[in-house]
């Protein structure tokens, strides 16, 4: 039968996605299913990893349904993931020992204190290409070794297995006979040397977690192994995380190009070629998608409260019904009013790397309404953005004159046109934002030969619209030094 599609598996922070794309790049159809966040203790951020692998099980089996596709018409699977989550399951029952400690958690804060103020600080910046914080999945790792009953005892006896989303749907689909990741997601554990490319020997003595916890690492575009789909072998031919799934599917692959994801959290990701470069100003150093063991590297900012500021007017607050609806409310005010908000929810990251850091709500006056507040969220989402964008051009000399976005919130107007007023750069919306799923299909159909060649990706890449400055430099200058004032205000909590 005629291969006629390439299915990517969307794990994501929030919900299980299966995305259907043909031979021209279009996205054919799409099934999503959310799951649950456990919040058991402020701070505290888990998932139930059994619950997220037969929800993406679901969605895979329900979009081949709902789109009338035969299994063996799928050239391939690719899987792209939250990175960081840290499952731990064990080796014989293939059954969690714990729920997966998601990227969000801050709860081994303290862990990650103690690195610091020790001899290995330096060590794991400069060969990890990160910052000591709770946000990689290390010190996770240790927390669920030193705080789950008889854990630590099964670790090193060889009966415990460590994976992240991508490594933990890997060995659920194929019955435990692949046990792999790939150097993205390797990259992002806070375990993984991207110099040496191996799991760091130091950095796991420090810890005391055993190596053979650890998944082979392999590259983002290759052969995995099979998924059984209605009694038909599918193979999967791409894992990556989400963020450098996104750079490649927005089809940055020169040195200089960067895209930003608006999802529940904001990621920036710049190429910068294949000579590792530290950051000195707050950024991290990460391994983008490998095609046949050629490394390039990134340089990444992140952004931990993105659009889920929007979830948290709309959850928490009551203030608006829908998503939708934020932008329509930011018009009805001419300004911000002076209110600005920094979602220092669980803490900040890039630059500022501050676990500490909790949100605020700055600038109120008797006159400011909802309207106000839901614009200074929105907006708020394009100022931390752009304390990323000014941190990653400090770091390669390179200025970025053109920002791809991608990404749920990117389709907000109002938000990509505030983010070019303040940053004074075009911002490119792709016509199928949908970047981080089309990633991990192309990654997929490179492998299996469905798709030819990055150079064919990048011609076929559409644009949707591109949104240019229409505020001075010094009206920009003005409002980003009121940002600075409330990002402060955060900071001293």
């Amino acid at each position: 039968m005629e291969k006629k599609y390439v299915v990517a598996l969307d794990q994501g922070t929030t919900s299980c996605r299966a995305i259907l794309f043909d031979k021209s790049y279009r996205l054919i159809g799409m099934c999503a299913k959310e799951f649950k966040q456990i919040y058991p203790h402020p701070g505290y951020v888990e998932q139930d990893a059994m619950e997220i692998f037969i929800k993406q099980e679901y969605v895979l089996n329900q979009l081949l349904i709902d789109y009338n596709v035969n299994a063996a018409e799928v050239a391939a699977v690719g899987i792209t993931n939250q990175r960081e989550t840290t499952v731990v399951w064990d080796r014989e029952t293939g059954i969690p020992i714990y729920n997966a400690i998601v990227w969000q958690c801050r709860r081994t804060a303290d862990i990650c204190e103690d690195l610091k103020n020790s001899m290995y600080n330096d060590y794991i910046h400069n060969n990890t290409g990160l910052v000591i914080d709770a946000y990689f999945s290390a010190t996770k790792i240790k927390w669920i070794l030193d705080n789950v009953d008889g854990a630590r005892e099964k670790a090193k006896s060889g009966d415990l297995l460590f994976g992240t989303i991508d490594t933990w749907l890997l060995y659920k689909f194929t019955n435990g006979s692949v046990f792999a990741t790939d150097h993205t997601n390797a990259s992002r554990t806070m375990l993984y040397n991207i110099k040496t490319l191996a799991w760091d020997d130091v950095i796991l003595k420090a810890l005391d977690i055993p190596k053979n916890m650890l998944a082979e690492v392999k590259n983002s575009s290759e052969y995995y192994g099979d998924i059984i789909i209605n009694c038909t072998a599918v193979p999967i031919c791409a894992c990556c995380g989400d963020q450098q799934s996104a750079l490649f599917g927005q089809s940055c692959f020169c040195q200089g190009s960067a895209k930003n994801t608006y999802g529940t959290g904001c990621f920036m990701l710049a190429n910068i070629g294949s000579q590792m470069l530290l950051s000195s100003n707050g950024m991290l150093t990460t391994i983008a998608a490998s095609i046949n063991n050629e490394i390039s590297y990134a340089i990444e900012g992140s952004v931990f409260v993105g659009g889920a500021v929007i979830q948290w007017l709309r959850d928490e607050l009551g203030l608006i019904k829908t998503s939708k609806e934020s932008a329509d409310l930011a018009l009805k005010a001419e300004s911000n009013g002076g209110v600005y908000i920094v979602p220092a929810f669980a803490g900040l990251g890039a630059p500022y790397w501050d676990m500490y850091a909790r949100g605020v709500i700055s600038g109120l006056t008797r006159g400011a309404n909802k309207n106000h507040v839901v614009r200074a969220a929105l907006e708020s989402i394009a100022y931390q953005t752009n304390d990323i964008l000014n941190a990653i051009s400090k770091d390669t000399n390179i200025p970025i004159n053109e920002l791809k976005v991608d990404g749920g919130a990117s389709e907000n107007d109002f938000l990509m046109q505030h983010q070019a007023d303040i940053s004074q750069i075009p911002i490119t919306r792709p016509e199928v934002i949908e970047t981080t799923a089309l990633g991990a299909a192309c990654l997929a159909g490179i492998a299996c030969g469905f798709y030819s060649s990055k150079e064919d990706i990048r011609q076929n890449i559409k644009i949707q619209k591109i949104f240019y400055p229409k505020m001075s430099r010094q009206q920009a200058d003005k409002l980003l030094s009121e940002w600075q004032y409330a990002v402060r205000k955060a900071l001293l909590n």
